[in-house]
């Protein structure tokens, strides 16, 4: 099997062709669902993923290790002037591993952002938002600590959650050590869930609101049948049955999945939460619940910078090396945290 630096070659190589060529390679024309056109590069990555076993049929185990496969081939180079180094906080039942990162030219203004990755709960590692970690703390200017919390189905719900929650409150204690003043909490995909429901926990218990919270293509409600769940079913790389197969590992019997601590778009009440950064794809069974949860933060008097980059997908944040718009995107996304920080 080719390293990891020869995959990310054959496939910046191979995505730098024309888009017709991507799309003749791919075995069809544009792809136009929902009113919205797909990328090439996507489409043409869509194409090779379908030649292989589907998630929903592996182990998790199995799963890991094809995650960890496929991102090695389209992530980022690390952003220039960063520096990271590993730590371990405190999680919710013990000490888990961790990373920080901290840019060069830090503002002694801006705080701490926690970080959660994707992965639906049962996948991802600190490498899965390595690169994207690092463009967030060069670009706001700030520091930022990823969290490598509990995976299921060996600790179900909420042991991620309850994970990052802990680490949030460590980050919160330590943030000025760390030349930060205060804390943000930001994450993609399972990991957005986490970082709206910790601004929600937080108020129920009476505690401070982040500075800001980013929350990137965030599963909001899962108990969702919104119209995206079924114009994207198929969409890549997550579908609707890979959502199925998630939560099948992620939650007990008894969990109710439209609870508000897997649901945070059904908390009736969202007066008086953090500022919010919240970005979806375009091309995702997920996009309708980021937008609604952004018009209801909105609606509930809470200052929201909303994007949706159509021509994407779903885990858009590991794909910025071989993927220009994914890169822009994030850019951009980081370009909002950094427009809220100075407000």
């Amino acid at each position: 099997m080719a390293s990891a630096a020869a995959q990310r070659l054959i496939a910046r190589t191979i995505l730098s062709l024309p888009a017709p060529l991507l799309r003749l390679m791919a075995g069809g024309g544009v792809v136009y669902k929902g009113g919205r056109t797909l990328d090439p590069r996507l489409q043409f990555l869509a194409a090779q993923a379908r030649k292989g076993p589907a998630m929903e049929t592996l182990q998790p185990a199995e799963a890991r290790r094809g995650e960890t496969q496929a991102l090695a081939a389209v992530s980022g180079n690390l952003e220039p002037g960063v520096r990271w180094e590993p730590l371990s906080v405190p999680g919710a039942e013990g000490v888990i591993p961790a990373r920080l990162y901290r840019p060069e030219a830090q503002d002694p203004g801006a705080p701490l952002m926690v970080w959660a990755h994707m992965g639906g709960g049962v996948i991802g590692t600190l490498d899965t938002s390595h690169c994207f970690c690092a463009l967030l703390a060069r670009i706001t200017r700030a520091p930022v600590l990823s969290v490598d919390y509990r995976l299921a189905p060996e600790h179900r719900f909420p042991a991620g959650l309850d994970d990052v929650l802990a680490a949030y409150r460590w980050a919160r204690d330590q943030a000025a050590s760390y030349g930060a003043a205060g804390v943000a909490i930001g994450g993609d995909s399972m990991g957005g869930n986490f970082a709206a429901i910790v601004c929600q926990d937080l108020k129920r218990a009476g505690e401070p609101q982040p500075r800001l919270q980013l929350l990137v293509y965030p599963c909001t409600d899962a108990a969702s049948q919104s119209a995206s769940m079924t114009t994207y079913a198929d969409a890549f790389p997550l579908t609707s049955g890979m959502m199925v197969w998630f939560m099948g590992h992620y939650l007990g019997p008894d969990d109710d999945p439209a609870g508000v601590r897997l649901s945070p778009l059904r908390q009736k009440d969202l007066t008086g939460l953090a500022p919010a950064v919240i970005a979806t794809a375009g091309f995702d069974p997920l996009v309708d619940q980021g937008e609604a949860y952004a018009k209801a933060l909105n609606a509930a008097g809470v200052t929201v910078r909303y994007r949706c980059y159509d021509s994407l997908s779903h885990a858009f944040t590991a794909f910025t090396g071989a993927i220009p718009a994914a890169d822009a995107a994030c850019r951009e996304i980081a370009g909002l945290v950094r427009g809220l920080y100075e407000e």
